[in-house]
């Protein structure tokens, strides 16, 4: 039996299903991997224990924490460093907690607000003054896709460590836990 439907119950149908998936998604919270504006950088955000922290898991050109407070860091890679960091749900769909800006070296009290397939994500200065960018959320293809690259650390043999992208929740945590 084929089962036709009326072009108006077909757009009802498919109001219905977009008005879900993304109420659906923000169910996930801010978890996932995620283009910021300029798409130089793909941050993969994870839940540590009811705090999520988001990580640098791919960048364009690779970099250093050159302008970082502490001497001993100025050398570390960017990638894989926590740029989000311990944020704590605040209100439906948004988070509060802190974000490390590599390109000034500083730290700032950040606010995340989730919509959808896109992330509003600011960092204030004496919690008034902000500023920030939008990120989209990256397609499953393409942060499935993402390698460290040629100019990153091998496993010896030649080929690229897994992205981060791809690693379980629980290695980026316990990776941040022994920064």
């Amino acid at each position: 039996m084929i089962m036709r439907l009326r072009p108006a119950a077909a757009a009802a149908c498919a109001a219905f299903a977009l008005s879900v998936l993304p109420a659906m998604g923000a169910q996930d919270g801010p978890t996932g991997t995620w283009r910021v504006e300029d798409g130089k950088a793909l941050i993969r955000i994870v839940d540590c224990g009811g705090q999520y922290w988001g990580v640098v898991a791919w960048e364009k050109a690779p970099g250093v924490d050159r302008k970082n407070p502490n001497p001993a860091l100025r050398s570390r890679p960017t990638l894989g460093i926590p740029v989000l960091l311990a944020l704590k749900p605040a209100q439906q769909g948004e988070w509060r907690g802190h974000i490390y800006n590599a390109e000034d070296g500083q730290t700032y009290e950040s606010h995340i607000k989730l919509s959808g397939d896109t992330l509003r994500v600011e960092g204030c200065v004496l919690g008034f003054m902000c500023g920030g960018e939008t990120w989209r959320r990256a397609a499953p293809a393409v942060a499935e896709n993402t390698h460290r690259g040629p100019a990153h650390a091998t496993t010896g043999s030649g080929r690229a460590h897994g992205s981060i992208a791809e690693e379980p929740a629980a290695r980026t945590c316990s990776r941040i836990g022994g920064r």
